[in-house]
This record gives structure tokens, sequence and C-alpha cells, in this order.
């Protein structure tokens, strides 16, 4: 899941290399940290926060099969 987050988020942005994910796996759930450059934070999120928001059904499908919840932290 965090290559999945990876991949989502490098095609998405300008900066692609100050892209950083990182996975804290806890007993039932993931929490996936997202770091992105300040100035594509805005592409990130997106109008009304709908590309965050497809970001994390699609992570949360992904996560369904392991049957554990996964948090999307964008920071």
């Amino acid at each position: 899941m965090k290559e999945l987050v990876e991949i989502l988020a490098k095609a998405l942005v300008d900066q692609p290399e100050k892209v950083k994910v990182d996975l804290v796996d806890k007993e039932r759930s993931i929490i996936i940290e997202l770091r992105v450059a300040q100035d594509d934070m805005g592409k990130v999120i997106g109008k009304q926060g709908r590309i965050a928001k497809a970001i994390r059904s699609v992570v949360k499908a992904a996560a369904a099969r392991q049957k554990k919840k996964v948090v999307v932290e964008i920071v």
C-alpha cells in the first residue's frame, strides 16, 4: 500500500522527488503519512479535498483484503 500511495502522489505533483511516504503498522490499523513539497500540497488535496478522498478510497479498497483499517494522512 505504501507503493500505491507513492505512485499516485508522484503522478500528481510537480516535484516527485520530494514525495515521501511513511508507514506505521499497528495491530488492527495502518497509518500512511504522505509528505509532499509545500507547493504541491494543493494538487494532492484537490478542490474541496476530492483528490485526497479519492486516494483514501483507493487505499481503503486495497486494504480490505488484509482486514485492516487504513488511515492516509497528508502532512
